[in-house]
């Protein structure tokens, strides 16, 4: 079956999830509020404006990871998606999802996002395959630390290159929803790229290239 391949932040969600929820523990007094949030929203921009050091940002944000024992995490996080991405859940998004479900296809999500935020948001939208970056836990505790390959930019074909011949599985016919210019790479090897709300970098590619652009947004 052809793979539909979507990103989440900004694509699926209304929103980014990684940096809601470096706003949530802000919110929550999980961490030291002042310092958190001015390089929470520095990371945030550097991604926007295609300048991410994927590497610092991810020993920045998986340090609090570390810090907690995985029952209070949990916990965060359940009232994190309560308060936080079930109002960014876009109705079109879902029947996008639906669509596709009903056509036979395999669904993908692929996130630069850790897969402590995502795996949560994933299964609530019904999508089992996920390749996100990864968190190296030990003995039932996180260690603020990465395993395997970030899955960002080039990271993203990697991961995905990977999974494709692990699982006897082909681009053949696939699609990839995405809003960001930093999925280039990734957008450039579908039979079917697809723009969706994207930044400014990617429609002007994406026009440039005729390729599909959509809005998933009220």
């Amino acid at each position: 079956m052809p793979l539909a391949i979507f990103d989440l932040d900004n694509t699926l969600l209304g929103g980014d999830s990684d940096h809601a929820w470096g706003e949530f523990v802000v919110a929550q007094n999980i961490v030291d509020a002042a310092i958190y949030q001015e390089r929470n929203d520095q990371f945030f921009n550097d991604y926007l404006a295609g300048r991410l050091d994927i590497e610092v940002y991810l020993n920045f944000c998986l340090q609090m990871l570390a810090e907690h024992p995985e029952e209070q995490l949990d916990t965060w996080h359940q009232q994190f998606m309560k308060e936080v991405i079930d109002p960014i859940m876009l109705p079109r998004a879902i029947e996008l999802i639906e669509q596709h479900r009903q056509a036979g296809d395999t669904l993908m999500i692929i996130t630069a996002t850790n897969r402590f935020v995502t795996g949560p948001i994933a299964a609530r939208l019904g999508i089992d395959i996920l390749l996100a970056t990864e968190c190296e836990r030990i003995d039932g505790r996180y260690t603020g630390k990465t395993t395997d390959i970030p899955c960002f930019r080039e990271g993203k074909v990697t991961r995905l290159e990977r999974w494709l011949g692990e699982n006897d599985e082909s681009l053949d016919g696939a699609c990839f929803y995405s809003d960001s210019y930093n999925d280039l790479p990734l957008l450039g090897m579908v039979d079917r790229p697809v723009a969706v709300d994207p930044d400014e970098k990617l429609r002007a590619h994406a026009k440039d290239r005729g390729w599909e652009i959509i809005s998933l947004r009220d």
